[in-house]
């Protein structure tokens, strides 16, 4: 067994071209035991290593170090020499253990959450995915951490930095429930109630065998924001698993009520389903959502009313929407239009409201930009699904399977079936 100064004097002779990092690979993995069984002394050999040149060798001494049950006090040392390597490491040497990066990565995680300090852990993190990733369809396993420490940190924007991705590359189903979830959870802190119901969407109809603690959560989240949004849940889709069809409807009873009792549009009715369950709301850190979903009720009110009428004082909005004060019908007609949600005018002096068209006619440069974009986007993601059918259409075990499945019919049948029509 070499010493740990012979391994650094390898990790310094060996860190040159790709010839000699790939026998560097190869001893370092033979001396990993041996690393692992000093971790506690490996500390001041990190200062003889560059995490810009040494890379392959700096990851294996730093994850044998926080591999080895720390205090927290010991652990957090190490914290400066994980946010320098992420951010300095060579992307080359790093894949070629990815493990190991990972696992440094996500006990610089552990530690910000440990101290309650995620907002430590965010562009680090961001920058490690980055460089882990092949391109940016791809998912990693750092991606959930990554935005659990944006939701932590309350730094919701900075989700959408990964967000913002149309990923096609998954490894691990666990990754892609937890993503879409914490994406979700982002979405709504920034009010994009349709972006994270495509979140909750993907976590909910995502094929699976039995059903998960994320599933449920999602599902729970997707009525509230459904409500909001759209003032109904819809069914499953077809191609929603069966396992989810039968059976996540019985985990999530207090969400269906409520959605029930928000289907007859009564303010009163709404309010006692939520007191009623008001404790299971709060256990599942849902009641700031569900009192959104209560004022939601006011908007979705408001709205009808002017699909029916042109004009309407601001005391019949009151009386007709269940709200205490002409005031108050005030302050939620003029929020709705700041949001955009309707278009109308008050005329303060005499307290009238009167409803209006949408302005936009779908004309202007701006318009015809996001309307080309879209486009283009539809475009891409069309010649990336011919890609995929045909990669499937090619896949052995897809063809194995449709051979088998072929094998169940008797083609005699068809063959007389054909002879009555020559």
């Amino acid at each position: 067994m070499e010493s740990v100064d012979a391994v650094v004097a390898h990790i310094q002779g060996l860190s040159g071209s790709p010839e000699e990092v790939s026998q560097l690979h190869s001893l370092l993995k033979q001396s990993e035991d041996a690393l692992r069984s000093q971790a506690a002394r490996l500390a001041p050999f990190l200062d003889q290593l560059d995490p810009s040149t040494h890379t392959l060798g700096y990851l294996f001494f730093l994850e044998a170090c926080l591999s080895e049950p720390n205090s927290s006090e010991q652990a957090g040392y190490f914290n400066p020499y994980v946010v320098d390597f992420i951010n300095s490491c060579s992307i080359e040497q790093m894949r070629l253990a990815p493990e190991k990066f990972i696992s440094v990565c996500k006990s610089l995680k552990d530690q910000v959450m440990q101290f309650e300090v995620p907002i430590r852990g965010i562009a680090p993190l961001r920058t490690a995915i980055r460089k882990l990733q092949t391109s940016s369809e791809q998912l990693t396993t750092l991606h959930s951490d990554y935005l659990i420490l944006c939701l932590l940190a309350k730094c919701y924007k900075a989700g959408l930095s990964i967000l913002d991705d149309d990923i096609f590359d998954i490894d691990q189903p666990r990754d892609l429930f937890l993503f879409c979830y914490y994406g979700g959870m982002i979405n709504i802190g920034l009010k994009r109630f349709r972006k994270a119901l495509e979140c909750l969407h993907n976590v909910i109809t995502a094929p699976m065998t039995s059903l998960n603690a994320i599933v449920v959560e999602a599902y729970k989240k997707y009525i509230l924001v459904s409500l909001i949004l759209n003032r109904q849940v819809p069914p499953f889709p077809k191609y929603a698993s069966p396992t989810v069809q039968r059976n996540l409807k019985g985990y999530t009873q207090p969400y269906i009520d409520l959605a029930n009792c928000y289907a007859t549009g009564t303010f009163s009715e709404l309010e006692a389903c939520i007191q009623t369950n008001l404790e299971k709301f709060q256990s599942d850190n849902n009641l700031g959502l569900v009192k959104q979903v209560l004022s939601s009720l006011y908007k979705h009110n408001i709205q009808r009313l002017t699909q029916t009428y042109l004009t309407l004082s601001l005391e019949d909005i009151a009386n007709a929407t269940q709200l205490e004060t002409p005031k108050e019908a005030e302050m939620h007609v003029l929020r709705m239009i700041e949001d955009s949600e309707i278009f109308a005018t008050i005329n303060q002096k005499d307290g009238m409201v009167s409803f209006q068209e949408d302005p936009e006619q779908y004309k202007t440069c701006a318009m015809i930009e996001h309307i080309d974009s879209s486009i283009q986007s539809l475009m891409v993601l069309s010649r990336k699904l011919s890609s995929l059918d045909e990669h499937i259409s090619c896949d052995p075990a897809y063809l194995t399977k449709i051979g088998k499945e072929r094998q169940k019919f008797d083609f005699d049948e068809f063959d007389s079936v054909t002879h009555k029509f020559l």
